[in-house]
């Protein structure tokens, strides 16, 4: 087994029918600029009535038709938050929390001890977050899952990976294995996968795989280490 095999992305993805929500974080191939993505999948007619828009320089995801929303507790959301010098990303309202508690001095960790997986038995659907660094023209970044304990949501299982950026590097955290009832959560650190310094490329090539009739929105994110700008891109199957 090699612990440092480099995965494409697409080969994870394909031919997996629900891998529910997903992060990406890392550095492109020429060390340029830090790499973020985040995509949602759906089961219920509730999900899939989602799109994501864009507001400043934060995402949110949003419904398509607001008269079909039956619960926007667990579905509508900040994804996408930039606080000073840091990139926040989640699948949920601790991008909040996150934001938050770096405003209060607390880095992602201690924020987050506020929260735990969300509570939609049986499936206890982890919360995955990202926390991307900028300093002095480098990259570091942080990812994390809440997870339950157990299959009655007795307890939360709390896990931070930190990085150091590495060019050609991304790491890829989702809430869910595969389909199932209830659905078996993430297991074990993030999958190593190969970034690309295309932004149009590496988001084709990402919404591809995800699985057509649960797919539902992508956003990706480049950001330019030395000026701090960035370019996206967001697809909406709705739209």
């Amino acid at each position: 087994m090699d612990i440092y095999k480099i995965n494409d992305i697409a080969e994870l993805i394909e031919g997996n029918s629900y891998v529910g929500r997903g992060i990406v974080s890392g550095l492109t191939p020429d060390g340029t600029r830090a790499v973020s993505a985040y995509f949602i999948m759906g089961r219920s007619a509730n999900s899939r009535n989602r799109v994501f828009v864009k507001k400043g320089d934060e995402l949110f995801t949003e419904p398509f038709d607001a008269s079909k929303v039956e619960d926007p507790s667990l579905i509508i959301y900040a994804a996408v938050r930039m606080r000073g010098n840091k990139l926040i990303v989640t699948n949920g309202d601790q991008t909040d929390t996150i934001y938050e508690g770096l405003e209060a001095g607390k880095d992602m960790t201690e924020a987050l001890k506020a929260r735990q997986f969300e509570p939609d038995a049986p499936n206890l659907t982890p919360r995955i977050s990202s926390v991307l660094s900028f300093e002095d023209g480098g990259l570091s970044y942080e990812m994390s899952i809440l997870k339950s304990i157990d299959a009655e949501g007795s307890g939360c299982a709390r896990y931070t990976f930190s990085y150091p950026a590495k060019a050609g590097l991304g790491h890829f955290i989702h809430t869910y294995v595969c389909d199932g009832s209830p659905i078996p959560t993430f297991q074990g650190e993030p999958e190593r996968v190969h970034t690309d310094d295309c932004i149009d490329c590496f988001t084709k090539c990402l919404w591809r795989a995800l699985d057509e009739n649960n797919k539902i929105s992508l956003y990706v994110r480049y950001t330019d280490l030395k000026s701090g700008a960035y370019e996206d891109r967001i697809i909406n199957k709705n739209l």
